[in-house]
């Protein structure tokens, strides 16, 4: 029980302050009412990541849930052309040339609920130093976390760099 409250306290006071690094995420013209932040703590232990975002697409269903693919990639930014709008975010973060769904980049899947989504994780894969100034990307549907290099998870219809705070 006393470990249990010492983690909890750590968490209180590690959210009191701002994120080490925050990503901005804006949604593609055809998406554009997406919008929300992907922030990242660092930790002794590692990188706490927390994501909330609005204006998902949603699909009302009862037996096929509304899951989104989520990944930090190695590109230089949020731009691209009409076929690709985030072309230049490139592919998955991957330093240690792992195979999907093993990359660094690569992030536990967004629950859309009417079009909104917020995640929490715990990651060691990578230090907030390590990844200022990569895209954090949303794609159109889910990882499958089997297809060689990137989990099949579709179009990139929503991105944000990490940017130090």
């Amino acid at each position: 029980m006393a470990s249990r409250n010492y983690m909890s306290s750590q968490l209180v006071s590690l959210f009191e302050n701002p994120p080490d690094a925050v990503a901005v995420i804006k949604g593609s013209p055809a998406y554009a009412r997406i919008s929300g932040r992907t922030e990242f703590y660092q930790t002794h232990i590692g990188v706490i990541v927390v994501s909330y975002i609005t204006g998902l697409p949603y699909l009302p269903g009862k037996c096929e849930p509304n899951i989104l693919a989520m990944h930090i990639h190695n590109g230089t930014g949020c731009t691209g052309d009409a076929e690709d709008p985030f072309a230049d975010a490139g592919t998955h973060y991957n330093p240690g040339d792992c195979d999907h769904p093993a990359h660094a980049g690569d992030m536990p899947p967004l629950f859309v609920n009417k079009g909104y989504a917020f995640s929490v994780f715990l990651t060691d894969r990578f230090n907030v130093r390590d990844i200022i100034g990569l895209p954090v990307i949303i794609h159109d549907r889910r990882d499958d976390f089997t297809t060689q290099p990137s989990g099949d998870a579709g179009k990139k219809i929503a991105c944000g760099i990490i940017e130090k705070t």
